[in-house]
């Protein structure tokens, strides 16, 4: 097995690409991707830690945010479409439809 420093270094890299994305992307679709990345480096140390120390709460715990994930990316879809309907478009700064 793999020394536990090499997955949270994959872990690391997952969480910052998705932080990244997250706050530099106007693409909403983008956005949902890079949301994903963050969730599945959480999961990873979960994964890892739930092995190390011998427990199963942490993979429990990571296939709850899998399923949540899943929930997430089928709602924010769903919420894409219906706005790209309306405004043609998929742009994090014009969706104001909301506002007041």
């Amino acid at each position: 097995m793999l020394p536990v420093s090499h997955y949270l270094i994959l872990s690391l890299a997952l969480f910052i690409i998705g932080v990244v994305g997250v706050l530099t992307r106007r693409n909403v679709i983008v956005i949902l991707m890079s949301i994903e990345l963050i969730l599945n480096a959480v999961n990873i140390n979960l994964v890892v830690f739930s092995r190390l120390y011998g427990d199963a709460a942490g993979q429990a715990f990571a296939v709850f945010i899998i399923t949540d994930a899943a929930a997430e990316a089928a709602v924010g879809l769903g919420i894409i479409i219906a706005f790209f309907r309306n405004r043609e478009t998929v742009l994090a700064d014009e969706m104001d439809l909301l506002k007041w």
